[in-house]
This record gives structure tokens, C-alpha cells and sequence, in this order.
């Protein structure tokens, strides 16, 4: 055990354990092993989730992947929702209505911890900058968050005041929700699930379980747009490519594309993805590649690639199998990609021939489903310990409804990353 660090200040505690004392003679990363046979197992157990239309991978070769679990964090919350990144800070919100900013690594000062209470559980979490942190809540709001030495202090929740006012005495602003129930359009009703800001970052978009998503402008706050009945039911994820179109997922097991029309000002429709047998929880966009990795509650994650040719926006190139339950998050960093699933493991992807995925590996330790992931890829280096020459870092930090929080470094030896670069480029 490292410690219990107490902060009185926030009222809140965490303790961060090191590896098991029986592993403490081990300094270097430990290896993993990902065989052939728990593979297969899972490739069995998934296959029948797939739609008949969508060819399967091959059980990948035996890999080793080098990873060293390097601290857990308790911080006293009945369930971690929602994780991001931003310089040398880890944010997290919590079921029980509370913004963390912890250290990324241990050897920083401990002043750098920083805790605000809302008034709902926060969902979702994105950063608008390095010191401005944007949240979706429970209580179907919005939430803006400056960061400060002084600490983490609301500086606008959405709609604004000022929004709502300028609508609230013309009928026409008004849609109905419900029997004999009307609100403002620029309302969610029902929790915020997902996040995503824009990457000039001058809009910030809001997906909910209302099946709507809205976009907002950041310079102030004004909702420009609502697209209600978006799905036939709750919207879980949202993402943005950086050309321009927003994919949602949803619980009707679609994923709907759309790009802004210049002309009405309004986002159009321009294609309905039917990937998924099941409700689709997880969406992660690579812009290098152009290829969109969804999750469901199959345990399937299915890699759709950009159709330039014609025939539909996305053509799948691939599934990834090897979660036992629902993936509940996907990440995408560089070549790496992670999920996090309930049946508390992340495992760790990586492209190879053909343009389908191989899992490089598995990360365990959580005692619940791992709700949600934040990646960050770290300098090369030349390996650790037991590392075969040079090689790329990675930091995983997962969140899982276990109220752990743990972060764990990988090495993807270099010589990994070429094969797969050579693969690709052939």
C-alpha cells in the first residue's frame, strides 16, 4: 500500500495501492500472454450476436503484450460514469454527484486534487479546454465547469437562463414530450448520456435518452439546434469525425449519420447503420483511418470503414470479439483501441491485415463493469525490463461501477507496429 491520503478540504479521500506485495520483487512490466483457447471460447460465445451479413474475424496469433498495473483509486463513490484527460489531470464524475480532478501519476503534489459536489450524477464528461470541463447529468442538464487553483466552480448550466427566456413566451418553442406535457425545445428531458465538442471547439454536442441530441455554442452557451426523435429510443453515444458528421448510437441497435446543411442550417439524415443486433452503448472515431468502432450489449464491437466508392457511408470491415458481456466504452488512440465491458475486464485492440483487429491483450482487476476509459499514449521508449527492444507507451485509466478507478501502463513493442503499419499500408 502506498498510502491513505486524506484531503479534508473536499471532504473526500483516496487510497492508492501498488501491485500485490508478492509482485513488489518484479520492477518491470509484467507480460500477458492472450492465448488461443480463451479466445476461441468467446469467439464461439459472441458469433451468434453478429448479423448474418457481417463477416467475423479469424482468431488472432498468440500475442504477448507487456502492461504493469501502476495505482488504484478509491475515491468513496458508489459508481465511476465518466473519465477524461486533460494535460496532466484525470476528471471523473460519479453516480453520487461528484467531479474529481486527481493527478494523473502518483509522484504529483497532492494539492492537485480537486472535488466539487453537483446535484445529479454526472453521466458524461468532455473537455471544451485545458481549464474548462463540460458535464452531462442525470437530471437532464448540462453543466460547464471552470478550473482554477482556487478549485472547480459552475460557470453555466444549459439551457442558460438567458436562452430559456428568450423562447419561453412564443408557442411555437414549445414541443410536447409527453401526454398533455409540453417543454422547450432546447430542453433535454431525460438524462444527458453523451458529450462531444467540435474540433475548432465552437459547438458542443449533447446526446440523451430523450432519443434527441442538441448542439450548442460555446462562445455562449445558446442552443442552436435540437434534433428531436433522432431514434426510436435513448441515444448512449455520440461522436464527431473531423469531417464534419456526427454518428449517435442508440438503443434501437442503429447508428444514424449526420452532417449539417449549410443551406437550412439543420442537420440532415444521411445514413442508418444496422450493425448491431442489440443496443448499441459504444461509439469511438479514428479520423487517421476514417473507421468508426461501435459496441453493443452482444459483447460485439463491429469496425466500419469510410465508403468513398459509393454504396452507403460506412462498410465494415471487421468485428471484434472477445468480451464475454455488453461493452459499455470504446477509446481510440493512435492504433490502439480499448473497451471496457461488463464483465470487468478492458481489453486492448490493434489493427492487422486485411484491416481487421487482433486483441493485443486483457486488463482485469475491477470488480464490476468497467463503465468508462480514458487513453493517452505516451513518449516512445526503450522498454522496460522485459520489453524486446524499442516500443510505444500507453496510459489506461478505467472507471468501473465498482467505484475504482485504475490506471495501468502498456508497452507495445515496436516491432508490433510495424508488422501492423506494413499490413495496412499493403
Amino acid at each position: 500500500m502506498v498510502g491513505n491520503l486524506n484531503f479534508p478540504q473536499f471532504s473526500c479521500s483516496f487510497r492508492l495501492f501498488s501491485k500485490p506485495k508478492d509482485d513488489q520483487d518484479i520492477n518491470n512490466f509484467r507480460s500477458h500472454s492472450f492465448s488461443q483457447d480463451s479466445f476461441n471460447s468467446s469467439f464461439s460465445s459472441s458469433r451468434s450476436s453478429l448479423p448474418s451479413s457481417i463477416s467475423t474475424l479469424l482468431p488472432p496469433q498468440q500475442t504477448t503484450l507487456h502492461h504493469h498495473s501502476l495505482f488504484t483509486i478509491h475515491p468513496n463513490s458508489s459508481h465511476i460514469l465518466s473519465l477524461t484527460l486533460a494535460g496532466n489531470h484525470l476528471y471523473t464524475g460519479s453516480s453520487n454527484s461528484h467531479i474529481h480532478r486527481w493527478p494523473r501519476h502518483t509522484t504529483s503534489d497532492d494539492d492537485e486534487f480537486v472535488s466539487v459536489r453537483c446535484s445529479s450524477a454526472v453521466k458524461c464528461l468532455q473537455m471544451l479546454s485545458d481549464d474548462v470541463v463540460v458535464s452531462g447529468h442525470q437530471d437532464h442538464r448540462i453543466r460547464v465547469w471552470k478550473i482554477s487553483e482556487m478549485g472547480i466552480k459552475i460557470v453555466a448550466s444549459l439551457p442558460t437562463l438567458k436562452d430559456r427566456l428568450s423562447k419561453v413566451l412564443f408557442a411555437k418553442n414549445y414541443v410536447t414530450i409527453r401526454r398533455h406535457k409540453k417543454l422547450i425545445w432546447i430542453h433535454h428531458n431525460d438524462a444527458v448520456s453523451s458529450l462531444a465538442v467540435s474540433g475548432d471547439k465552437s459547438l458542443i454536442y449533447s446526446g440523451s435518452w430523450d432519443r434527441s441530441f442538441k448542439v450548442w455554442r460555446s462562445s455562449d452557451f445558446k442552443c442552436l439546434e435540437s434534433v428531436t426523435n433522432a431514434h426510436d429510443d435513448a441515444i448512449n453515444a455520440i461522436v464527431l469525425s473531423g469531417e464534419g458528421f456526427v454518428y449517435t448510437g442508440s438503443a434501437d441497435k442503429k447508428i444514424k449519420v449526420w452532417r449539417f446543411n449549410q443551406r437550412n442550417r439543420k442537420h440532415d439524415l444521411i445514413d442508418s447503420l444496422v450493425h448491431h443486433k442489440s443496443t448499441v452503448n459504444a461509439l469511438a472515431y479514428d479520423d487517421n483511418l476514417s473507421v468508426l468502432i461501435s459496441g453493443a450489449c452482444s459483447g460485439v464491437m463491429i469496425a466500419s470503414e469510410r465508403n468513398f466508392s459509393g454504396g452507403g457511408h460506412m462498410a465494415v470491415v471487421g468485428a471484434l470479439m472477445g468480451h464475454r458481456k455488453a461493452i459499455l466504452c470504446v477509446r481510440i488512440v493512435g492504433e490502439l483501441v480499448c473497451s471496457g465491458s461488463a464483465d470487468k475486464t478492458v481489453r486492448l485492440w490493434r489493427r492487422v491485415v486485411g484491416k481487421s483487429y487482433s486483441c493485443l491483450g486483457v486488463l482485469e482487476g475491477h470488480g464490476g463493469p468497467v463503465k468508462c476509459l480514458a487513453v493517452a499514449a505516451e513518449n516512445d521508449s526503450d522498454g522496460d525490463g522485459d520489453g524486446d527492444g524499442d516500443g510505444r507507451e500507453y496510459m489506461v485509466y478505467s472507471g468501473g461501477l465498482d467505484g475504482d478507478i485504475r490506471a495501468w501502463k502498456v508497452w507495445v513493442p515496436l516491432a508490433m507496429e510495424k508488422a501492423s503499419m506494413a499490413n495496412v499500408d499493403g
